[in-house]
């Protein structure tokens, strides 16, 4: 048997039901991000969740490092979940797991978010070109039973390879860049430019399987052998 997932914003659809895996009950998840990547992840785990993104400010936060602003995202976004159930479904109550999670992509200390529009994205792709960069993902796990939330972020190097202008504007008219941090998608053709990872792949997409594998276990989820 396998996960299933529920898809909405609408709380009064967010599924509360877990699976039985070899005898032991997979309670339910909520994954606070509308990530696609995340959710092909939690397929892949075979976790039972439902998705609720989180909505908060995004801003990097100029006195904190960018794994710092990683993390603080990440936390918050578990946390705005857990409010807004208390909130709004009070009777349910809150569920004993959700996770969130923030990628940041950085260069010289510089965070480069979601390019606003194509000029934004060239002058992004241009700085990256040729050079290795930081790409951090923060994991926070909250835990009901004990209403805490573990945190943890995993830094990988990813080096573009030298581009041709012709090729950045190759890549500007995919539009692939649109509403992703970095102006890259590393998962689609961006991924034909990258010339080396240094880490953690599946961390680079937007979700670090060892260490959120790790952290279910260590929290008492009973996920694995």
């Amino acid at each position: 048997m396998t996960g299933f997932a529920t898809h909405s914003t609408n709380l009064a659809l967010i599924s509360f039901r877990g699976i039985i895996i070899n005898g032991d009950y997979m309670e339910p998840v909520i994954l606070a991000s509308g990530s696609l990547r995340r959710q092909e992840y939690f397929r892949l785990l075979g976790l039972p969740f439902s998705v609720m993104p989180a909505m908060i400010d995004e801003t990097p936060r100029k006195d904190l490092s960018p794994r710092q602003n990683a993390e603080d995202c990440a936390v918050r976004k578990a946390q705005k979940v857990v409010e807004t159930m208390k909130g709004r479904l009070p009777s349910v109550g809150i569920p004993r797991w959700i996770c969130g999670a923030d990628t940041i992509i950085a260069l010289d200390g510089e965070i480069f978010g979601k390019p606003v529009d194509r000029e934004d994205a060239k002058r992004m792709l241009g700085l990256l070109t040729g050079r290795e960069h930081e790409v951090i993902t923060a994991i926070s796990l909250y835990i009901g039973r004990e209403e805490k939330i573990d945190c943890r972020s995993v830094s990988c190097a990813v080096t573009f390879a030298p581009l041709a202008e012709a090729e950045i504007e190759w890549y500007l008219n995919t539009g692939e860049w649109q509403g992703v941090a970095g102006a890259y998608r590393i998962q689609g053709l961006a991924g034909c430019f990258i010339s080396s990872i240094t880490g953690s792949p599946s961390a680079v997409v937007g979700l670090p399987l060892h260490d959120f594998y790790v952290m279910l276990r260590e929290n008492g989820y009973p996920f694995g052998a």
